[in-house]
């Protein structure tokens, strides 16, 4: 059964560990379910599938806890959401039954005018309204408040009346039972990109919402604006830098309900040996973290 927060008590007994469902992946996750425990579906692939591929979901999830991953709702906008797109969205979380669903705090369209990617929105008042009327919609056709994905970006939105933290924090506090999905790589380009600490964005927000965590890579590119001007890409085909793996430590030292810690992987696949390491040296930061967090509690006042 899904629960309405992957971080919500009593429906997570212990910290896990995966990475995203990708076809070209599928034969090596098959041999390999001792070393993860749950993987992340993007749900948008299976919108306009036949119902017998659904159904294949379904035992897919029968086999290790799955969750459900949205891309292309455009949640984080002035603009109403389409209701086909939530639709859609029940359909498919009601066929498989997630742990959980999630989606970007994202700026994808305008009217009918698809930007092809994941875009930061412009943070002020006015998509900060549009986005919770847009998340309560979507709690209420899906059945579950989705956890929403912090993005990465490469340039500052024009516009912008707030910082990114500043935003998401309103976001929490007029939408109190929203779970988080914290992108650890987001946080760590935007960081890079635009001169801000890391761990103390992360310390800003609700950390007791944090049920799911993102890792991935990313590479430098060249911003084209100054010479020797680079931003971070964040394009998920590459290793998970070892920051990344720090700022996860991080977490797991602050936030002590159990966590669901996902490998986003999009192409330019490793062998699967690679994988299952980078998998292995996030269990062992967030066991790191863990011990810290512990020693810390039998410290003399």
């Amino acid at each position: 059964m899904m629960t309405t927060a992957p971080s919500a008590a009593g429906s997570i007994a212990r910290d896990r560990f995966g990475l995203g469902w990708r076809p070209e992946l599928a034969a090596g996750i098959f041999a390999h379910l001792d070393q993860i425990d749950m993987l992340e579906v993007i749900a948008d692939d299976y919108f306009d599938v036949p119902r017998r591929e659904l159904s294949a979901l379904r035992t897919l999830g029968a086999q290790v806890p799955i969750t459900l991953h949205g891309v292309g709702a455009g949640l984080a906008s002035a603009l109403p959401v389409e209701q086909r797109r939530l639709d859609d969205l029940a359909r498919v979380v009601e066929v498989a039954a997630p742990v959980f669903w999630s989606e970007h705090l994202a700026f994808v369209r305008a009217g009918n005018v698809e930007i092809g990617h994941l875009a930061a929105p412009v943070r002020n008042c006015r998509t900060l309204a549009g986005t919770a009327e847009n998340l309560t919609r979507a709690r209420a056709t899906v059945g579950a408040w989705p956890a929403v994905e912090n993005v990465a970006t490469l340039i500052d939105p024009p516009g912008c009346e707030m910082n990114e933290s500043d935003w998401m924090l309103a976001l929490c506090d007029a939408l109190p039972e929203l779970p988080l999905l914290l992108d650890l790589h987001n946080v760590h380009a935007n960081a890079l990109n635009f001169g801000f600490d890391a761990a103390e964005f992360i310390l800003q927000l609700p950390l007791a919402r944090v049920g799911a965590i993102h890792i991935a890579g990313g590479e430098w590119i060249d911003a084209g604006s100054v010479a020797g001007e680079r931003r971070l890409l964040d394009d998920h085909l590459h290793p998970v830098p070892e920051p990344v793996y720090e700022l996860l430590r991080f977490v797991a030292a602050h936030a002590p309900q159990p966590l669901n810690v996902l490998l986003e992987r999009d192409g330019a696949y490793p062998p699967m040996p690679e994988l299952l390491r980078e998998i292995a040296a996030a269990r062992a930061a967030v066991a790191r973290g863990r011990a810290e967090a512990a020693a810390a509690l039998h410290q003399p006042a």
